[in-house]
């Protein structure tokens, strides 16, 4: 006999249904098969199926006898009676023990066969037609997640191996049921994406959006890098094309693939220069595209790159996450949230990532993925005490033969194996110049095989098994204009160079560089990183630089990064143009850039260039480059939250700087901008001290305009340091600069901080002027990021005044404009202040919506003041609804936070949040030390509310009381 329950309950008999007879009688055979095997008294029976009714004692006994004429053996044993059942017979069991099996199996197929056998025994839901309550209540069930866990596992199992058609048509009906479950819903996205389905998977994506918001949550990272491919195309990948010929490395190709299969977290590939790491790596990634669908990344560490600093961990993880698509100023300023958003991006996803050239295993830790089914390829010369080694050896003879022949003209050394034998002895049987050689005879289509046999063996004094003899052929076979363009680009200082920095870099136009860069690129002494875009192998670059660079040609360079990034810069951010420092370096081959968005694209092209260029530039005694690219680079570092370049170029730029007492030009660019580099960073006293020493130094170069600047980062700092009539008077100071300036940007910054400060000491009708003012005169010049700042700063002065449609409106148009921008930073106040506005109409669900929008939205915004400032109100709002230990830990969150950075205004404010907490919670004797130290701050600072909190508690009788 064989029992269903995985559906409307059957038994089966030799192919045929048994016929169950009325429910009761079904009830009892339920309550059996779920005590089968074991003995089920008369009594026991009658109170499960019968609960609360009065039966007679014959009544089991007469169901118990219809079930066995119909074949059902159950039997009569001293304790009640007994169903048994073998393993195969029961559905349940039968499920189980094909789940069990799968875990132990190896072979995927042999996975998917057990998967689609336990998962077609499911006819619908557990016992669907019978009433639970019936026989034994909730507790009985089969649990249902079960069958969605194995749908869940068998789809990931089909999509590996490519059917994605049956596991699409698997989870629809699962993700129509419970649209909520990120996994079911990501795993048919994948599936969706899969058969090209992009629109369709949106329509999931939306769907569990919408059912996650009702629980109050939001999509996770898996889903959202989903969507992302859905809306712009394929997963990211940065691999270069595959090597061409890749020949032989069969066992170490599989053994890489043996650790992507069993699920190893990373390969450590170690070798000599030129033993093909690199091609090997990328070759095995290609291989294994279909295995990682999510992404396949190559960071390009430069641990061995002459004279190239190797890549820190912050710049690789900035490299890797924006491959990823993170937005470039969603990105974290310090390492350790860099490093936390690089795992939590690739959390749930299979994404391949390719470390290359690494310079130690402490480099590469923090870029390793931790999440499974991710895979880190590295290559390094050292050998490494992390993942799955693998050892490359130069190839065997025969492999090194085939490589070489199948890079040229197979009719030019048919029958010449002795020949090209001797030819891939004397390259070391190493694949870089074995490339190098072979492209050198497929030039030369006359050349016989001896001839450059004859070559590689006059190479020089090198070893014979050490492969440079044919790097040194190849160069000598350069026309004069190639041989010095090559030598020039092993003084590159940084990793790679475009056609037009090729042509500053040898003093040509850019025609002429294209041509020079393709010649080398034709010979494989050159590699092309992306369109128009060159690097050089490291052991390449070795024997380029033997002979040192002319200084005049890297002084070129550096004056074509120079012209170009003030270029970028100008169009990037027009309204800095003013502010930019004056330069006479001159560069014929400098690009133009059409808009914002060309200006932007070069900078991020060029940035690891432009920082490797201000190194040198600081190493070989050019003060002038070393300071001005630095400055440069302030803002695009501000915007994009690189801390880690922003303020050490800046650093190096006033060790330069600062060694020539005469210079202030450069030394008040400099000191302006690392003063707001700390500022952001919550370095308050640094801040303040640093846009001191700038202070006097544009005073002397007679600059109104940077006089401005520097006052207005004077006041920021003294103001969160609490000296609020001190920033006043360095802000009316910079307001009357600005207008003597004429810098209309300049005006409404001074005026919309003058506007901030006014409304903390109760000047509301000043302050709204002040921000009215403000905004009417970003709107006039057409600064949509300032018109956002302004915006917030107007709608906080409205809601205060009471006039909550009014601040409403405000909020939601600073918010629109900051999305448009990008603007993060300014898009959480936004999101936070419309939370605000809605607490106080009473709308608690809609503020805590809001308020945990703008917590998303801020996550990676490395700002103090906006994290201390969300604490705040989500604290107020927790408060309001009755949330009282949300309340307090949010607010003692804030706390801490403003202690740690020196702002006085946001210790008084949370101090008051921390008191009237603890007081809503009647722990009166807690909340007086912070009650005191709240009404202490805010007097300090000269501010209302150290008046308004002492007269509200006078008449309070609990321990809170005004003393």
């Amino acid at each position: 006999m064989e029992y269903r329950m995985l559906g409307p309950l059957e038994a089966w008999h030799d192919g045929a249904p048994v016929p169950l007879g009325d429910q009761q009688q079904r009830f009892v055979l339920v309550v059996l098969l779920l005590n089968a095997n074991k003995p089920v008294s008369s009594a026991r029976l009658a109170e499960i199926v019968w609960t609360g009714r009065e039966t007679k004692p014959t009544l089991v006994r007469s169901y118990v006898k219809r079930l066995r004429d119909v074949g059902v053996g159950i039997e009569t044993t001293p304790t009640g009676y007994l169903l048994r059942v073998g393993d195969e017979e029961l559905d349940t069991v039968r499920f189980d023990r094909l789940r069990a099996e799968t875990g132990r199996a190896d072979d995927p197929r042999r996975k998917i066969e057990l998967l689609r056998e336990a998962v077609g025994l499911w006819r619908g839901r557990f016992l669907e037609d019978i009433d639970i309550d019936r026989v034994g209540g909730p507790g009985v069930g089969f649990p249902e997640e079960s069958l969605s866990d194995v749908v869940g596992d068998l789809a990931e199992l089909e999509l590996d191996t490519g059917d994605h058609r049956s596991a699409r048509d698997r989870l629809r009906p699962l993700v129509r049921s419970d649209p909520a479950s990120q996994k079911h819903a990501g795993l048919l996205m994948r599936a969706l994406l899969a058969g090209g389905d992009q629109v369709g998977a949106l329509r999931v994506f939306r769907g569990t959006q919408a059912a996650l918001a009702e629980l109050r949550m939001e999509p996770g990272p898996v889903l959202r890098n989903l969507a992302a491919r859905a809306e712009h195309g394929d997963p990211p990948s940065s691999l270069p094309s595959r090597p061409g010929a890749f020949t032989g490395r069969a066992g170490e190709l599989a053994k890489i693939e043996t650790a992507a299969v069993t699920g190893r977290s990373a390969v450590w590939v170690s070798g000599a220069p030129g033993v093909g790491k690199t091609g090997l790596a990328i070759e095995a990634a290609h291989r294994l595209r279909d295995r990682f669908p999510d992404g396949q990344l190559l960071a390009r560490l430069n641990g061995f790159t002459p004279g190239v600093p190797e890549t820190s961990v912050g710049d690789a993880l900035t490299e890797l996450l924006v491959e990823l698509g993170v937005p470039a100023e969603q990105i974290p300023a310090t390492v350790g949230r860099k490093v936390t958003l690089y795992q939590t991006t690739l959390w749930g996803t299979r994404t391949l990532v390719v470390l290359d050239n690494a310079a130690s295993a402490e480099q590469i830790r923090p870029l390793l993925p931790e999440a499974d089914g991710c895979l880190a390829i590295v290559t390094s010369r050292r050998m490494g005490d992390t993942g799955e080694p693998v050892r490359l050896s130069p190839l065997p003879a025969d492999e090194a033969a085939e490589l070489f022949t199948a890079l040229t003209d197979a009719a030019r050394v048919r029958g010449r194996a002795a020949e090209v034998a001797l030819v891939v002895k004397r390259c070391g049987y190493l694949p870089m110049p074995i490339r190098v050689a072979a492209a050198l005879f497929r030039r030369h289509d006359r050349w016989p095989l001896e001839h450059l046999l004859h070559l590689l063996e006059e190479g020089g004094p090198w070893g014979e098994d050490d492969g440079i003899a044919a790097v040194r052929v190849s160069y000598q076979q350069l026309g004069e204009p190639q041989r010095a363009m090559f030598r020039l680009l092993g003084g590159l200082p940084g990793p790679d160079v475009d056609v037009a920095g090729g042509a500053a870099l040898a003093g040509c136009d850019v025609t002429a560089a294209r041509l020079l860069l393709d010649d080398l690129h034709e010979v494989s002494l050159l590699e092309e990183a992306a369109p128009e875009r060159y690097q050089m192998l490291d052991p390449l670059k070795e024997f380029a630089a033997v002979e040192p660079a002319p200084r005049q040609a890297l002084v070129r360079l550096l004056d074509f990064y120079l012209v170009t990034l003030a270029a970028a810069v100008g169009a990037a951010y027009p309204f800095d143009r003013a502010q930019l420092p004056a330069s006479d370096r001159s560069c014929p081959v400098t690009p133009a850039f059409a808009d914002e968005a060309a200006g932007l694209r070069w900078i991020a092209a060029e940035q690891v260039n432009l920082v490797a260029a201000i190194h040198y530039a600081a190493r070989h005694d050019l003060p002038e480059h070393t300071w001005r690219l630095a400055v440069l680079l302030w803002r695009y570092f501000n915007t994009t939250n690189q801390f880690e370049d922003w303020i050490g170029t800046l650093e190096l730029a006033w060790e330069t700087v600062s060694a020539d007492p005469g210079n202030d030009y450069g030394q008040a660019h400099v000191l302006l901008r690392l003063a707001t580099a700390n500022d952001r960073r919550g370095k308050l006293a640094e801040a303040l001290e640093l846009a001191a020493q700038a202070l006097p130094k544009w005073h002397r170069l007679g600059d109104a305009r940077g006089e401005a600047a520097t006052l207005c980062a004077l006041a920021i700092p003294t103001m969160e340091l609490g000296k609020h009539e001190q920033a006043i008077a360095h802000l009316e100071a910079a307001l009357a600069k600005y207008e003597l300036s004429e810098d209309r940007r300049g005006e409404a910054h001074a005026l919309s901080m003058l506007g901030y400060l006014n409304e903390l000491h109760g000047n509301l009708e000043v302050a709204l002027g002040q921000h009215e003012a403000a905004a009417r005169m970003l709107r006039e010049i057409g600064h949509v990021q300032g018109i956002a700042h302004a915006l917030n700063n107007l709608g906080s002065v409205q809601e205060n005044l009471g006039l909550l449609t009014e601040a409403l409106g405000s909020y939601t148009e600073a918010h629109a404009h900051a999305a448009e921008v990008g603007d993060h930073c300014v898009e959480a106040y936004a999101l936070n202040n419309i939370g605000n506005v809605h607490r106080q109409r009473g709308k608690f669900t809609e503020a805590v919506r809001y308020h945990d929008k703008a917590k998303e939205v801020a996550a990676n915004v490395p700002d103090a003041d906006l994290r201390t400032q969300l604490y705040l109100d989500r604290g107020a709002t927790a408060l309001a609804r009755g949330a009282h230990r949300d309340a307090l830990s949010a607010g003692r969150a804030a706390l801490d936070l403003a202690v740690g950075d020196g702002n006085r205004t946001y210790q008084a404010r949370a101090h008051r949040g921390v008191a009237e907490t603890l007081h809503a919670m009647g722990a009166h004797d807690d909340a007086v030390t912070h009650w005191d130290a709240a009404v202490e701050a805010f007097a300090e600072l000269g501010l209302p509310e150290a008046g308004e909190l002492r007269s509200d508690r006078v008449d309070w009788e609990c321990a809170c009381a005004s003393r």
